[in-house]
């Protein structure tokens, strides 16, 4: 997901956040736990009542194994990326790291292999941005940089 956000008044730039697409919100990935959860205490109910002693054991297990995976996943979806795009620098943000810094008139944008990569490199420094995006945010993430880093850079060249 890409958000755009514009600079402060007075300042030309703006900043782009980027996320990774979620596919489930926070209520509907409690649901799937529980959905999953349940069946496989139902399961493990049933495989005790025809005598497996053990059954409830590894119910335990799989629901712990699957709350652990559950979480991976959703704190794998909190990562992003900032990209700030300003008069005096571009700024690459990867939590409260700065990965990237450069001024706009050095910084080229490039889209690179088959999948459509985006980097930007100044002065022998690459970075990729939006890595976590699927191919047509890509592509939307390279038009945006390239109409706001020409805007920064002040006279229009061709990036």
């Amino acid at each position: 997901m890409i958000e755009v956000v514009p600079g402060r008044s007075g300042d030309a730039g703006a900043q782009l956040r980027l996320r990774p697409p979620r596919a489930l919100s926070a209520r509907q990935f409690r649901g799937l736990f529980a959905a999953l959860s349940g069946a496989m205490w139902l399961v493990a109910g049933l495989g005790w009542l025809a005598g497996n002693v053990f059954a409830p054991a590894f119910a335990l297990l799989h629901s712990a194994g699957l709350a652990l995976a559950l979480r991976w996943l959703w704190r794998s979806g909190e990562r992003g990326e900032e990209i700030a795009i300003g008069a005096g620098a571009v700024e690459v943000r990867r939590g409260a790291d700065i990965f990237f810094s450069a001024h706009p008139h050095w910084v080229r944008m490039q889209r690179e292999g088959d999948d459509g990569r985006v980097m930007l490199s100044s002065s022998g420094r690459r970075v990729e941005v939006g890595a976590f995006l699927g191919p047509a945010e890509r592509s939307q993430l390279a038009g945006c940089l390239k109409q706001f880093l020409a805007a920064a850079d002040g006279d229009g060249r061709n990036r």
